[in-house]
């Protein structure tokens, strides 16, 4: 589960050029049949709408409209929908300016999208159908999961689908959330214009805090986030610490809904999440240990667990009907050391 806004690439990217090679690359899913594929696209469908009242009597989120329908994607229709949110996030041209620039970023693009495609179950793509938003369901991961893992489909798809609703409600229900992401992530991905000279002195600085042992804030005291971070100028930082900490608190909030919806809604839930959380833990080959790394996978997994860990926290201590203050304005939202100290948010914003 995850949202295209983890993938912060830069605008000189020749998009469609990234979608074609992601969608070459991307690996097929597991055999299935033709009845199977219907029935998993038909479920997961229905699933989306059932747990959108569910979602909303948990949050207390209200949203305008009917429910939109979600789109149930195999893989390759993924890492095309991917690319063109990632096209319209980060501002870029159908076809940038460098030619080869272009080609080359847009392949290692491609290259990262069909990776992930072949373990994302679900997103909600705020930035797709004019902004309107669209949620993705990926049924060929949801399968395999379900065999993976030996659990009932039924109720897998439902859970599923209470987490990615989420999202969903989240940003329909605070509609200025999306511009909030899109602003920092235009300020992140920009060319921030330092001489090599400001650059090195910035490593520099990193090497010295690594040896410290400075955490990043990823929760980490090393990795690919500390490396991205010594190189962007101060504003770039800010905008990024801004979209880490979104993201932790939009995660922790869907996995906390999940767990309060789940045992009214979903028969099996506890043995789908113990089970669930066994297979994030799982070790991994090295090659894959070190594509996680690179693409910042292992600090997705910290952010479920530590943004869950501020939202039960401050829900068990508040309420839901204050705790939805944190999505009032970017004021409100929890400050990076407030994400590890959820009584000092409380004390500042309530």
């Amino acid at each position: 589960m995850t949202s295209s806004a983890d993938l912060t690439i830069g605008t000189a990217v020749d998009w469609r050029f990234a979608a074609t090679v992601g969608q070459r690359l991307t690996r097929p899913g597991p055999p299935s049949s033709d009845y199977t594929r219907r029935q998993v696209v038909d479920e997961l469908s229905s699933a989306a709408l059932k747990a959108e009242p569910l979602v909303r009597d948990v949050t207390g989120l209200a949203t305008k409209g009917a429910v939109p329908a979600a789109r149930v994607v195999d893989r390759v229709e993924w890492v095309g929908a991917a690319a063109e949110s990632m096209r319209v996030m980060t501002n870029g041209a159908e076809k940038p300016s460098g030619f080869l620039t272009g080609r080359i970023t847009g392949a290692q693009t491609g290259a990262v999208l069909a990776f992930v495609s072949s373990g994302i179950l679900g997103q909600y793509d705020p930035f797709a159908a004019g902004r309107e938003g669209v949620l993705l369901l990926v049924y060929p991961n949801v399968i395999a999961v379900e065999r993976q893992l030996r659990i009932e489909p039924a109720d897998f798809r439902l859970w599923v689908c209470l987490h990615e609703v989420t999202h969903r409600v989240q940003f329909t229900a605070n509609r200025w959330l999306a511009d909030y992401m899109s602003q920092a992530l235009g300020l992140v991905t920009q060319d921030a214009g330092d001489d090599i000279g400001q650059v090195t002195s910035r490593l520099a600085d990193y090497v010295r805090n690594r040896g410290a042992g400075t955490p990043d804030p990823d929760g980490s005291s090393s990795g690919i986030l500390g490396l991205v971070r010594a190189v962007q100028s101060e504003p770039q930082r800010q905008a990024l610490d801004q979209l880490l900490v979104l993201g932790t608190l939009l995660e922790g909030h869907a996995d906390h809904v999940m767990d309060a919806v789940g045992p009214m809604a979903v028969p099996s839930v506890a043995t789908i999440r113990r089970r669930f959380d066994e297979r994030r833990q799982r070790k991994q080959p090295p090659l894959q240990r070190l594509l996680r790394a690179l693409l910042g996978l292992d600090a997705k997994l910290s952010q479920y667990t530590r943004g869950k860990a501020f939202v039960d926290h401050v829900v068990g201590r508040v309420g839901m009907e204050r705790f939805n203050t944190v999505w009032s304005s970017p004021d409100t939202l929890p400050l990076p050391a407030e994400i590890e100290e959820p009584q000092q948010w409380i004390d500042r914003v309530l």
